[in-house]
């Protein structure tokens, strides 16, 4: 069989990969029979070499729902499904996502390999709390169901877990009910980073969903300025308030040159977005396609880095000492002049039960880097050190350069997770190029 050059969102980096396309669970007992190491791929939406390996199985032809229970809010599908699949299904009836992470294409499969968070997690944590069963082939073949009363470990391990402890059929998910697909959102222009951080910690029980935006190359006084995005889910009015978002998305057509992306270009940017809200405080009425997923907006936003692709990094730390490394780590960002167009904080709730899975009690901010040859490579490490000791972690769906002793020091239930692992995959047939990198096995 031929093999395709793959790549997850960030474009780096780049794999020959063997792809299987199943299209019913008999397909996957086969696959899982062959003896043959493989990943099961959904969007490749993840940003480094998590949904990475020589060998992929394709879920995207899995993609189908199998049952809706409208009194209890409840709804079984197939893992290939992608979030935008679910909102068209849900929304008019009057449900939306638990939990939603920053796009609406990658896959549900992906979601809970990931156990993804969103703007909300300080209220209410990841996408693994709304899941209550998920059907899995497990690397001998056999098909099992676990929750939190069946097989406990396996469901717990497979949350966060990247694919590794067996192929995601189906899962059973709960889903938010609301009566309008628009959210109050509140916007608050802060002057420096630690009145962004005030802002979002005192407003935690207000507000369901809270982001910010940073300026990460701002310097000085102005450090860390941001505008803050509060929100909560709007009550029903107007002629259409079940009103589902648009298919149309403007294309990148290309590659943008590297001369495009450079420390004035990135200044300019952030200052203009900075600059747009002229008020330090403003009120409104949008859609939740905006707010949630600003850039799918744009067909393959990732173009705008570059050929060479580029490296989103997001770690998480106690609120403990928090904001001084927060704003020790924006300080050496603006002085290094990597910064990005892209910089988001949001705040973490109490610690989820996937025992990989990523939120820990405190802040954790988002950053876009272009890949401009390995300074920027041994720059990130140097930031993952200051991470590990200050207790904080790096997400694994966003990470390309993590180090196995750092990874140690950032996941304590690390063992725990490979005992679960090697008692359902003994031979270690689920792989990923992230696992061989982090020693998961």
């Amino acid at each position: 069989m031929e093999t395709t050059p793959t790549a997850g969102w960030g474009l780096y980096p780049v794999v020959e990969a063997r792809i299987d396309h199943p299209r019913h669970p008999g397909e996957l007992i086969g696959l899982a029979q062959s003896g043959q190491p493989h990943l099961a791929q959904g969007a490749c939406r993840s940003y480094g070499d998590a949904c990475l390996y020589e060998r992929v199985v394709s879920t995207l032809p899995l993609r189908h729902l199998l049952e809706f229970d409208p009194a209890q809010g409840r709804l079984r599908a197939q893992a290939g499904i992608t979030l935008d699949s679910l909102l068209r299904f849900c929304v008019p009836r009057g449900f939306f996502p638990p939990v939603t992470p920053g796009t609406k294409f990658p896959t549900l499969g992906g979601c809970i390999a990931a156990d993804v968070h969103g703007k909300n997690h300080h209220r209410q944590g990841t996408l693994g709390r709304f899941v209550e069963e998920l059907e899995m082939v497990l690397a001998d073949g056999s098909q099992v169901r676990c929750s939190r009363r069946e097989h406990p470990e396996l469901f717990r391990a497979t949350l966060g877990g990247m694919g590794l402890t067996g192929f995601i059929y189906a899962a059973t998910l709960r889903l938010k009910p609301i009566e309008s697909s628009y959210i109050s959102v509140r916007t608050v222009r802060t002057r420096d980073f630690a009145e962004a951080c005030q802002l979002m910690v005192e407003t935690r029980d207000e507000y369901l969903y809270s982001v910010a935006w940073i300026d990460c190359l701002a310097r000085g006084r102005g450090l860390g300025r941001s505008l803050v995005m509060l929100g909560n889910h709007a009550p029903a009015r107007g002629d259409e308030p079940l009103k589902l978002h648009s298919c149309r998305q403007r294309p990148v057509p290309f590659n943008f040159p590297e001369i495009f992306l450079n420390p004035w270009s990135m200044r300019a940017f952030n200052t203009l977005i900075y600059r747009h809200q002229w008020r330090r405080e403003r009120q409104r009425l949008v859609h939740y396609d905006p707010y949630f997923y600003p850039l799918d907006a744009l067909y393959r936003w990732n173009r705008i880095y570059g050929r060479r692709g580029f490296l989103q990094y997001q770690f998480a730390i106690p609120f403990a000492g928090g904001l001084e490394l927060m704003r020790e780590i924006l300080g050496h960002i603006a002085a290094q002049g990597a910064g990005s167009f892209l910089a988001v904080l949001k705040t973490f709730g109490p610690e989820d039960e996937g025992v990989l899975s990523f939120p820990l009690p405190g802040y954790t901010l988002a950053l876009d880097f272009p890949l401009r040859g390995g300074g920027i490579i041994r720059f990130l490490r140097q930031l993952n050190r200051l991470v590990a000791g200050a207790g904080g972690r790096v997400y694994l769906a966003k990470d390309a350069i993590l180090e196995e002793e750092d990874f140690a020091r950032m996941y304590p239930r690390l063992e725990e997770f490979r005992r679960i692992k090697r008692q359902y995959d003994p031979h270690n047939q689920f792989r990923s190029c992230l696992a061989d990198r982090l020693g998961l096995r």
